[in-house]
């Protein structure tokens, strides 16, 4: 059954010159696995705009509730390139409220836009 439906879009470039503009946003919006490839190479301003796409896009999945940690939703990214969500804290504690088991995630970044799709699963 489905819990909820969340989707959300982001300007890229208008992301990155946030990130640039207030440096600290990154470390309240991303935990470091997030920013970071397993290369240790940072990740582009095209896919952390999709990984915030795709918290936006949880938490209206969720209602939209007041008091989620963006970091306590994380964005992974398997060997295949196919993401999927780890909650906890806040948002393990709503998703629970509203019986949610499972979570599906598509992201996606083309023509200058990042978005992301989340339904959770119950």
């Amino acid at each position: 059954m489905i819990v909820g439906v969340g989707i959300d879009v982001a300007g890229i470039d208008r992301f990155a010159r946030s990130l640039e503009r207030t440096p600290a946003l990154a470390d309240r919006l991303f935990l470091p696995v997030e920013r970071y490839l397993p290369s240790g190479e940072q990740r582009g301003a095209a896919s952390l705009a999709a990984r915030f796409a795709a918290k936006e896009a949880l938490a209206k999945a969720l209602g939209a509730p007041g008091g989620l940690l963006w970091t306590d939703a994380e964005v992974r990214t398997a060997g295949s390139g196919r993401p999927s969500l780890v909650v906890r804290g806040t948002v393990a504690a709503r998703a629970e409220e509203l019986g949610v088991r499972h979570w599906h995630v598509s992201l996606s970044h083309d023509a200058g836009v990042a978005s992301a799709v989340v339904i959770a699963e119950g």
